[in-house]
């Protein structure tokens, strides 16, 4: 059953002239729901009436609507994100890109990405989403351990993403992500070592590791809750980070976020945007934007989102106007995790004390005028981030 979801105007907003920017676009479509994501998909037996042409008609209208009121800005980046955007297969994906060329500029340099599944890529779908500009391509491989993949309901066979990953690089794309959950219910720090050292040995110039997160709502949660599954340890899950951190900074990979490593050149500029506090529009249903001082969302099911497009309105749900104080926080909480650190300057005086205490606790370390986190407060960004803001 579809929820109905009342539409709210959007107020004005305008970019910050000079600013990146940049587009998110969501494609809500997978074929089965893994049991540990909460993210805002749907599988065919869900959906009903939506069909991918279906949903992506009334994304070019949403394109069109933000294009009017934004006055088209230049776009550095475009991300398109899921789901399982290579669902769509290489034609829409084109398809999908033209669409955001028609209504805004890109620029000369722009980084424009997809996520993909490996069980819906192959060397054809690749080769077409490159000749038709994409230049990054984010695979979700999880890991290259069968027992891991199995209690995360991934369907991909172990060596399927490195499989892509090549596949990709073969194709001519130069940035090739792949992204790797450690903490898994039964996984083993070897499981860990050989899944990195997979991603390592493919080529790839970036690799995200995160450490799996139970989420309310989902079927993961309900094992863990019936005691099917033991919860994460957080001892294990800093355990890992080390794993996986010493074997990427061997290899050549250096973190510029805790989360994300690359070689030289292959940060994720759509992503450092996020954290960088940048701009960008997001479009699709349950995206999320944010452009000056305004931070929106979208409504969730594609049903509503399309009928309410059909009627040439914003599909928003709901909107935020940020406060000094709430933009403080946002970028203490970003920026900290970044490895080109936080300018000491954007701290306030008690701020500036506290932080001293978090450098004499070993968490931070002084680089100049910014503060970085150290090997350990990687480990506790979280609570790094608690102490600065008291």
């Amino acid at each position: 059953m579809t929820v109905r979801e009342a539409p709210v105007e959007l107020p004005a907003v305008l970019p910050t002239a000079g600013a990146p920017f940049g587009l998110y676009l969501h494609v809500p479509f997978c074929v089965t729901r893994c049991g540990y994501c909460d993210f805002n998909t749907y599988t065919p037996a869900e959906l009903g009436g939506v069909n991918p042409d279906a949903w992506l008609s009334a994304l070019r209208t949403e394109l069109e609507l933000a294009a009017a009121r934004l006055h088209g800005p230049t776009v550095n980046t475009v991300f398109v994100g899921g789901g399982t955007p290579s669902l769509l297969g290489g034609a829409r994906l084109a398809t999908l890109l033209d669409m955001v060329r028609d209504h805004f500029p890109l620029a000369p340099d722009a980084e424009i990405t997809t996520e993909a599944n490996p069980e819906s890529t192959w060397p054809e779908f690749f080769a077409a989403i490159r000749a038709a500009g994409y230049t990054r391509v984010s695979l979700g491989m999880q890991s290259s351990a069968p027992r891991v993949l199995a209690t995360l309901d991934r369907v991909h066979s172990p060596g399927r993403a490195v499989t892509a990953a090549g596949e990709a690089l073969a194709e001519g794309f130069e940035h090739v992500s792949l992204d790797l959950i450690y903490g898994t219910p039964g996984e083993s720090d070897d499981d860990l070592l050989r899944s990195v050292a997979a991603a390592v040995e493919s080529g790839v110039d970036h690799v995200s590791a995160y450490a799996l997160v139970v989420e309310e709502g989902t079927a993961l949660a309900r094992r863990v809750r019936r005691g099917e599954l033991a919860a994460p340890d957080d001892d294990v899950l800093a355990q890992r980070y080390e794993l996986a951190d010493a074997l990427l900074t061997q290899a050549g990979f250096d973190w510029y976020e805790v989360s994300n490593w690359s070689r030289p050149g292959g940060q994720c500029r759509h992503n450092l945007g996020y954290w960088d506090g940048g701009q960008w529009w997001g479009a699709g249903p349950g995206a999320h934007g944010h452009v000056g001082t305004t931070r929106w969302w979208n409504v969730k099911h594609p049903n509503t989102y399309a009928e309410m497009l059909t009627a040439a309105a914003l599909p928003v749900a709901g909107y935020e106007r940020l406060d000094a104080d709430a933009l403080h926080t946002e970028e203490v909480l970003l920026g900290i995790r970044l490895r080109q650190g936080l300018p000491l300057q954007r701290l306030n005086a008690a701020e500036r004390q506290r932080a001293e205490g978090a450098v004499a606790d070993g968490l931070l370390t002084s680089e100049g005028d910014r503060l970085v986190l150290t090997d350990r407060g990687r480990l506790l960004a979280d609570g790094v981030v608690r102490t600065l803001l008291g």
